[in-house]
């Protein structure tokens, strides 16, 4: 735990660990910052929540919301194996446990495979007050990953040697034959209000699946294509300004901004 100097404030730092419900310890810190709605960020994969995008992305919601950010398992500092999405739910749902009773207001922010997971928990779980699922696969059977189509200098150079792509970086993988549920079926179940955002140059998942999301979804929606954007988290660092802009609209629904003493 520490205390942090905030936009001429000062935010507590909470670091801890929860525990699934399969007994897993899933590793997060909570960026206290005063207010009473928080909005918790859920990586993709191959992240964590040292991610440097993912912590720009926090710093840069702190002016308005307390926040919160975890190691989904198998990534970060949790234990255990990813399970592509099979298990991941227990994660969230464990972060939801703690979470929500402290606040009056819950938003969740999520990337990739992460976005898939909660599509899937909030066609069940209702404690999230608003969602954004970011460059969501509709079905993990149907990702149309080309490899051709990757940035060489921006993304495989910057995954691999620069210190701030590779920080977070890492994953230990476990069994991909488990059952999984497809979110494309899920998504009609959430009630919250939901923001699909693409990059129309995704390579890894296809702008299509967002469509495919968005059309079958029955809460108030919104989807957002960046032209030009790549995949999920690297939406945030090359587009932080627009990428920025469209999560801070849609959360704005939170009304009760007001500092708690």
């Amino acid at each position: 735990m520490g205390k942090t100097g905030h936009e001429g404030s000062i935010s507590e730092i909470v670091t801890g660990t929860l525990v699934t419900s399969d007994n897993k310890k899933i590793s997060f810190q909570h960026f206290k910052n005063g207010f009473r709605e928080v909005i918790v960020i859920a990586h993709g994969y191959y992240n964590s929540k040292q991610c440097v995008t993912l912590r720009n992305l926090a710093s840069s919601l702190g002016d308005k919301y307390d926040v919160l950010m975890f190691d989904f398992r198998g990534h970060g500092k949790s234990s255990g194996v990813f399970t592509w999405t099979s298990r991941e739910g227990n994660d969230l749902g464990a972060v939801l446990d703690y979470i929500t009773p402290r606040y009056s207001r819950t938003g969740l922010i999520a990337f990739s495979v992460g976005a898939s997971i909660g599509v899937n928990v909030l066609a069940r779980d209702k404690r999230v007050d608003r969602f954004i699922c970011v460059s969501a696969p509709s079905d993990m059977s149907k990702i149309d990953y080309r490899f051709w189509k990757l940035d060489w200098k921006r993304d495989v150079f910057y995954v691999m040697f620069d210190p701030a792509g590779r920080s977070g970086k890492g994953v230990r993988i476990g069994p991909f034959w488990l059952p999984k549920e497809k979110p494309a079926q899920n998504v009609h179940k959430i009630t919250a209000p939901t923001m699909f955002i693409h990059g129309s140059q995704d390579w890894v998942v296809r702008p299509w699946h967002s469509r495919v999301l968005y059309e079958r979804t029955t809460a108030p929606k919104e989807l957002v294509c960046i032209e030009n954007g790549p995949h999920a988290e690297f939406l945030m660092r090359d587009h932080p300004e627009r990428f920025v802009e469209e999560v801070k609209k849609w959360f704005s629904v939170f009304k009760d901004n007001s500092e708690v003493t």
